[in-house]
């Protein structure tokens, strides 16, 4: 397993395979203004199947897809069999907002994802419409309920709060882990950029211990739960006798930055060395000019890894400018 220069264990890869998607949060995609990659400065299947084998090649045991919205990639199917074939690879997870995944999931299983992180900020119809925009509730909760039947768990809920927009939905949102074995997080705004969804990510930014103790008023004390993966993001805690966990991740008030093992390959071919910084370091250039042999990748992988930052530098104001979520993929 490759460490960095701070001897942090590195070996999680959060691949982006698109900046489209097909919601407009309000604190990750504006309405206006949108510029996207072409479709040619995607990697391929192939490409991606490489760089992931170059990635087990030097010690990364776990895969997560993200976006944009993942499920827009229409050959995504022929993606995760390619990762699924790579020797090393223990775990392929994906993040979604679950719109496709009625006709999804049951294929997806099959193809040999393990698991599904579903982005859910309300359970009020009219709030989803407002902080997701082109989400309703419905669509949504047949995705979840696919994911489900399909196998692809544990459901993992993760809802962004904002103030003005969802805070008071924590409490229902805590509920459901009472009946169900699901893992709900309340994950904090993070600005990006200089732009709309920044200027909201500052202005209605909720502190997770503020959402905790609006969960606690209504439903109980949370008991903590040991932390099974120090390289975990997510504090975890159960109400009494539910089911399921209730996380919590504070990258802003809680950084979590000294346990970090993610690598991030955007879907135009960048290692992004740090969610929260602009560094990167191509692999498309190479993948692309005859140069994508395992040895090759790996030593690129390598100099990304040896390169990560300490941390980010959000208590000084700065945060990455060059790329916005979409285009990074949490």
């Amino acid at each position: 397993m490759p460490a960095d220069s701070f001897g942090r264990q590195i070996d999680y890869l959060r691949i982006s395979l698109t900046d489209h998607c097909n919601l407009r949060c309000v604190y990750c995609m504006p309405l206006q203004g949108l510029t996207f990659a072409p479709s040619e400065a995607y990697l391929t299947p192939a490409e991606l199947e490489q760089v992931v084998r170059a990635a087990a090649d030097v010690g990364f045991r776990r895969v997560r897809l993200t976006g944009g919205e993942p499920t827009l990639r229409p050959d995504l199917l022929d993606i995760v069999k390619r990762i699924r074939s790579v020797d090393g690879i223990d775990e392929i997870a994906m993040t979604t907002n679950a719109v496709l995944l009625p006709d999804l999931a049951a294929p997806l299983k099959e193809a040999g994802l393990d698991r599904v992180n579903i982005h859910v900020d309300s359970l009020d119809p009219e709030r989803v419409r407002r902080v997701m925009r082109f989400a309703t509730f419905d669509d949504i909760w047949r995705g979840v309920c696919a994911a489900e039947g399909a196998g692809l768990v544990p459901i993992k809920i993760n809802s962004v709060v904002v103030r003005d927009y969802n805070e008071q939905d924590v409490i229902d949102l805590a509920r459901l882990t009472i009946e169900r074995d699901w893992h709900v997080r309340f994950v904090e705004l993070m600005p990006f950029g200089s732009g709309e969804c920044a200027r909201l990510s500052l202005s209605k930014y909720v502190p997770n211990h503020e959402t905790r103790d609006r969960i606690e008023s209504v439903l109980g004390p949370l008991e903590a739960l040991p932390k099974e993966n120090l390289a975990d993001e997510s504090k975890n805690y159960k109400i009494a006798h539910a089911r399921g966990v209730v996380g919590f991740i504070s990258p802003v008030s809680e950084p979590y930055c000294d346990t970090c093992n993610r690598m991030r390959l955007t879907a135009d071919g960048k290692f992004h060395l740090c969610l929260l910084n602009d560094d990167e370091v191509d692999v498309k250039a190479a993948l692309r000019s005859g140069r994508g042999d395992i040895e090759t990748l790996s030593h690129i992988l390598l100099q990304a890894v040896h390169a990560k930052p300490t941390g980010h530098k959000l208590h000084e104001g700065i945060s990455t400018q060059h790329r916005q979520m979409f285009q990074i993929g949490g």
